[in-house]
Formats: structure tokens, C-alpha cells, sequence
């Protein structure tokens, strides 16, 4: 159904503007971190409200959602990025190998999100590590461009790279439930429709 679908492309664009509010500023958003790294260790959630917390912690995503399907998107380089992701996903998901080391590095962080939380450092650390131990040798790169101050702090390119990994789970997510890179790219009206309509539930 498409309305629980475009919760999966919102989580999508939520993860990515956080990445691109960090290459900028070095800051990120506390709640909407937490959201993103959140869904990231829930692998066996039992709807796509579930992986997020609930369509209420995807309103900022829902809303970059509508500025992009009605061409008032004020980040060009956002649905570069998101149009990035969703082609890396296609690779990753052939890729049964990479697929398990992935799967299998989240679950043994799992433990440590659980007991410091998903967004503590040690966390991204290793999420940033298994990002790019895996997913970065994916071509072509998602190339992340920002301010180079930032993006050579080591504490930032690990924070980048754990919401690149949530970025991914959320293509997975979009695509498990017959989302399509034709979708993000034509099928906007529908997508329009049903983002209106998660917007007002949430």
C-alpha cells in the first residue's frame, strides 16, 4: 500500500537531510538522529510505523518528502543523494555476502545501542565502521559533499556514515514493500496523495 510505503522513502530523506545538516554544520538533530540509528537495529519490526517508532517521528521526512514531489525542494543535492542510496541498494541486496556481514555487524552492536543508546559515539563508531568495511566498496560511492572542516573530523564521517547504513535500511524497507527507483522518479502523484494523507495522521 503506498501510504506505508512512503513512510520507508521518508525515513529515507529523513537520514540523508541529517546528513547533510552534519557535512554543513557538524550538528545534528537529536530526535531525528536517534529515529534514524533507531531503525537501523529493528530488523524484524512487524510494520514499516514500527521500524521508525511510529508515522509521527517521520514528519520531518514526510514533509522533505512533499517539497520534493511538488518541486519545492530547497537541497538539490538531497534527492542526488537519495537517488544514490536507492541505486546502492540494488548492489547490496545481490549481494549475499555483504548482505549477512551487514546484517550480522548490527546485530552484534545491538547490545551496546541497547545500553547507551543508539546515538552514543561508541555506537556510530561502529555502525560507521561496518558501513564502511561493506557497504562503501559498493559502486558508484554515495559521495557526500560538505564542509571540508567537518568532514575531516573522524567523529563526523563515523556519524555520516551510520546514517548512510540507516539511509540503506530504509531503501531495503521501500523496496521490500514494491517500492522502485521508477516510483522516486515518476510516480509522483500517487506518492503526492499518500504522503498527504500520512502527513495528516501524523
Amino acid at each position: 500500500m503506498m501510504q506505508e510505503r512512503v513512510l520507508a522513502l521518508a525515513g529515507l530523506m529523513q537520514a540523508l537531510k541529517q546528513v547533510r545538516r552534519i557535512a554543513d554544520t557538524g550538528q545534528a538533530d537529536a530526535s531525528v538522529l536517534a529515529t534514524a540509528l533507531d531503525s537501523v537495529f529493528r530488523i524484524d519490526a512487524e510494520s514499516p510505523e514500527a521500524v521508525y517508532g511510529g508515522a509521527g517521528d517521520l514528519r520531518p521526512g514526510l514533509l522533505l518528502l512533499r517539497d520534493y514531489l511538488g518541486s519545492r525542494n530547497k537541497d538539490e543535492a538531497l534527492p542526488r543523494l537519495a537517488l544514490a542510496v536507492l541505486q546502492i541498494e540494488r548492489r547490496f541486496v545481490r549481494d549475499d555476502a555483504m548482505a549477512r556481514q551487514v546484517h550480522d555487524g548490527i546485530v552484534a552492536t545491538q547490545p551496546l545501542a541497547e545500553r547507551l543508546g543508539s546515538s552514543h559515539p561508541d555506537v556510530l563508531t561502529a555502525l560507521g565502521k561496518l558501513y564502511s568495511d561493506t557497504i562503501s566498496n559498493l559502486r558508484p560511492k554515495v559521495m557526500v559533499q560538505g564542509n571540508p572542516h567537518y568532514l575531516g573530523q573522524s567523529d563526523i564521517v563515523s556519524e555520516i556514515r551510520a546514517l548512510l547504513l540507516a539511509a540503506l535500511r530504509s531503501a531495503v524497507l521501500w523496496r521490500q514493500m514494491g517500492g522502485s527507483l521508477l516510483d522516486f522518479l515518476i510516480a509522483r502523484r500517487q506518492m503526492a496523495a499518500a504522503v498527504e494523507s500520512q502527513s495528516r495522521l501524523g
